[in-house]
């Protein structure tokens, strides 16, 4: 974060509001505003803290603050440290300061080892919109708190964002679950995120996700996510991209009136429609979105001039070819419909995995509207694999679906989730990719 003041506004003073509802010093709206609310809770948060409670969020203060948006703080160990003493006085639970410090032995804790401490909410918040910051926040609070969860860049964006993936679980058989494809569906970043940290928190305590087991689960299959395909997106419509970029969009959003900007903005940051990029019948793809119009750099629908000209594509499909998965499900919203099919590819097993998944949900399996029926993701993946991917379109109302909606998807997909992981483990090992069939 940069150091903010009375006055200031933007996704730093965001993140800053943040950090402190977690601590407790604040309590209103999160909406990027440096007013008089912010001012008294950072006086507040400082005064606590040990700081000269000047109300100027600067180096000190933001470092004082980081550990809430990371989700831990280090401590060293004093003598007559336990874990559960630890987990008392920092307000968290003993079994998961054990989690987060699987090396240690909690009989005998040496004095002046360092120690995690895991703070109580979720690294993931469920009460923010998502940025590319925040995102490396996320990134270095699971790391940290659930070892188990391995993570890695995969590219770089076209304003040089990280593209993240994680991965969680020892099973032969690989899940791999994109989202965020699309700016303004940035909302199944949360929603991809916080069923990693599930399955991670309830992985190491035993516990269950959606009734099942999770360490059983990950014994069979491994999990990949890549929560945010488009984070110049996200940054764009959530206010947190620089003047640069924004000027850069801008400029294309100029030329499409009837497109809300930036609300209505679905393409990465230089007006590519990451899921119209892929090699499966990108000439199709371009000759239907021409016809409507579609033909230069737009908010959204435009497929570049060639497949995986978008890096962020580039990055999500070089991932795929690496890791070889199984099955793929990519989130977009909205509609509460799961699409399944494409050219006849798909194997035989996609149905009765997709009527499981709509099962769950509460969603309807279905094929994709014709007009968005070729080069994406979903549609390379079947066509090269011929292994079962699904669209999800998650949620049901009108893009960009608020983040009131964010615990209903929990709800709803969760179990697809749970679901899809399950039968990923089901597969003997991974079928030769040029086999339209996989046995069980």
């Amino acid at each position: 974060m940069d150091t903010v003041r009375y006055g200031s506004r933007g996704n730093s003073v965001l993140l800053l509001q943040l950090a402190l509802r977690r601590e407790g010093s604040f309590r209103g709206e999160l909406d990027g505003i440096f007013g008089t609310r912010t001012l008294n809770a950072v006086r507040r948060f400082q005064s606590a803290h040990g700081l000269t409670p000047d109300g100027v969020a600067g180096r000190r203060t933001v470092e004082a603050a980081e550990p809430y948006l990371y989700g831990f703080f280090r401590y060293k160990l004093k003598p007559g440290d336990s874990f559960y003493r630890l987990a008392k006085r920092f307000g968290t639970e003993a079994n998961a300061v054990a989690a987060a410090n699987p090396r240690l032995d909690p009989a005998e804790l040496a004095v002046g080892a360092q120690v995690v401490i895991p703070l109580t909410p979720s690294v993931t918040p469920s009460d923010a919109p998502y940025s590319s910051e925040l995102m490396g926040y996320i990134a270095g609070g699971l790391a940290a708190r659930y070892p188990e969860i391995r993570q890695e860049t995969i590219g770089t964006s076209v304003l040089g964002k990280p593209i993240w993936a994680f991965r969680l679980g020892r099973g032969s058989a690989r899940l791999l679950i994109a989202a965020a494809f699309h700016a303004n569906e940035w909302i199944t970043a949360p929603l991809t995120l916080d069923f990693l940290e599930s399955m991670a928190r309830a992985a190491a305590s035993h516990g269950t996700v959606a009734g099942r087991s999770a360490a059983e689960l990950l014994k069979r299959a491994e999990l990949i996510v890549v929560p945010l395909v488009d984070p110049d997106g996200a940054d764009l419509v959530n206010s947190a991209v620089s003047k640069q970029g924004f000027a850069r969009a801008l400029a294309i959003a100029e030329d499409f009136p009837d497109v809300p900007f930036p609300s209505g903005w679905k393409a990465n940051i230089a007006g590519i429609d990451l899921n119209l990029s892929f090699p499966a019948g990108w000439e199709e793809a371009k000759r239907i979105k021409s016809a409507m119009g579609w033909t230069r750099p737009a908010p959204r629908d435009y497929p570049g001039r060639a497949p995986l000209e978008a890096p962020e594509a580039r990055a999500v499909h070089d991932l795929i070819e690496r890791e070889d998965p199984v099955m793929l499900l990519c989130f977009h919203t909205q509609g509460g419909e799961i699409y399944l099919r494409y050219n006849g590819l798909e194997p035989e097993c996609s149905e009765r995995i997709g009527e499981r998944l709509a099962q769950v949900s509460g969603y309807e399996p279905a094929d994709t509207p014709e007009n968005s029926s070729y080069a994406g993701c979903r549609d390379w993946f079947i066509e090269r694999f011929r292994r079962p991917g699904f669209t999800v379109e998650a949620g049901r109302g009108k893009n960009p679906l608020p983040l009131s909606e964010l615990a209903r998807l929990k709800e709803d997909n969760f179990p697809l989730m749970v679901t899809a992981l399950e039968e990923a483990g089901r597969l003997r090992g991974r079928p030769p990719r040029e086999s339209a069939e996989l046995s069980f």
